[in-house]
């Protein structure tokens, strides 16, 4: 996801299938990549704690990516040992709950994985629709 939730990439497994061990094949299903970085710039990514593992950390280095991982049992405080910003985790809550209500996505009745990937491409098509009309409707309001 980006900043927004707009889903970028999609990568369908099963559920025994822990997220790092598909980090590398959702890199590689993005269709949409951010600009490239200016000369001097670092590209980011930004992971919850679940990478923190070797596996994790060698996808991000394969990929050219800046990682910023949590580490296990780290939290992010200030000075005063107070936290300082609230997790950003809502945001791919956000779009893995409007994903949900596409009811076709939400209980897998297709046999075969190829036609359940297209249904699940077909509604972060959907959702990135309403996303796009959205940011539209702001910028003209």
């Amino acid at each position: 996801m980006d900043g927004d939730g707009s889903p970028l990439g999609v990568v369908i497994a099963g559920a025994n299938v822990h997220d790092t061990k598909l980090l590398a094949e959702t890199l590689d299903s993005m269709t949409l990549f951010p600009p490239p970085p200016l000369p001097g710039e670092l590209q980011h990514l930004c992971l919850d704690k679940g990478y923190d593992n070797p596996t994790g950390h060698a996808a991000v280095a394969e990929y050219g990516y800046t990682g910023h991982i949590r580490r296990i049992g780290e939290e992010k405080l200030d000075e005063n040992h107070e936290k300082r910003h609230p997790a950003r985790r809502w945001v791919v809550e956000r779009t893995l709950a409007w994903l949900a209500k596409f009811r076709a996505v939400e209980v897998r009745r297709d046999v075969k994985p190829e036609n359940y990937a297209g249904l699940v491409k077909f509604a972060c098509v959907l959702i990135w629709t309403r996303i796009w009309h959205r940011l539209k409707a702001e910028g003209a309001g």
